[in-house]
């Protein structure tokens, strides 16, 4: 019962919040849909952490659609041999794990010692750091322990089937029962975080600035009338005839 409920409900009720989340964030709260930026108030580290952990989280994210939606069979037809991809897995995922590890430590840092960063932070905002980073680090062990210190764990027989058996719409939770436990502790963490996305700063993630490559710029008048500069007059002023 205990493994139906964590592999086989839970996932689809984090599915549910999710979307519904979003939905209901989009409705009622447009104005709080934001990164609720600080860039205002220090962007020496910001110049710094944000680019790595952006960066990293992609390429992390990427790692994950490869590692749990390809299956087996099409990397074998490609060529792509286990064991070449059991070492570009555990490399390129090290680099973006470590990349987004140093990133968010440099922001948290920020975050803490920055006297106007620390006073808008809420503490959604913690709570979100929290369990993005327990969520990185599990993984970051993951394939650190299991695939080096022990001798790797092939999670393509086992986690990837049953990640793609919800979205299939048949759920396998058996597939979960004799996984080890840093990858079960990862899952549990990012179903975790998808429950509380939609009501952090992490909706951002859904909006794409797409309008921005294609808009005209934007030019700004000020209102304030000015004197005109030494040695130019205007041909005409408002209520005046043109001076000759």
């Amino acid at each position: 019962m205990t493994s139906i409920l964590l592999w086989a409900v839970l996932p689809y009720v984090a599915i549910l919040v999710f979307v519904l989340g979003h939905l209901w964030r989009y409705r009622y709260d447009k104005f709080g849909w934001t990164t609720r930026s600080s860039e205002l108030y220090e962007r020496r580290l910001l110049r710094w952490g944000s680019p790595m952990f952006h960066f990293g989280i992609i390429f992390v994210f990427l790692g994950h659609v490869g590692g749990l939606l390809i299956p087996e069979s099409w990397t074998d037809a490609i060529g792509l041999s286990e064991t070449a991809y059991h070492w570009i897995a555990i490399v390129l995922g090290a680099v973006a794990g470590v990349l987004t590890v140093c990133g968010m430590a440099i922001l948290i840092y920020r975050r803490r010692t920055v006297g106007p960063v620390f006073i808008a932070t809420t503490w959604n905002d913690k709570l979100m750091y929290l369990v993005l980073a327990v969520t990185i680090l599990l993984g970051l062990a993951a394939t650190a322990l299991a695939n080096v210190a022990v001798g790797g764990y092939d999670y393509r027989h086992t986690v990837s089937p049953w990640f793609r058996s919800i979205f299939l719409l048949r759920p396998d939770p058996d597939l979960m029962s004799g996984v080890p436990v840093l990858y079960q502790a990862h899952a549990l963490s990012a179903i975790t975080l998808f429950v509380i996305w939609p009501f952090t700063r992490l909706v951002h993630v859904l909006t794409a600035p797409v309008g921005y490559l294609t808009r005209p710029y934007i030019v700004y008048r000020s209102r304030t009338p000015r004197p005109a500069p030494r040695g130019w007059t205007p041909s005409r002023q408002p209520g005046k005839s043109p001076r000759v």
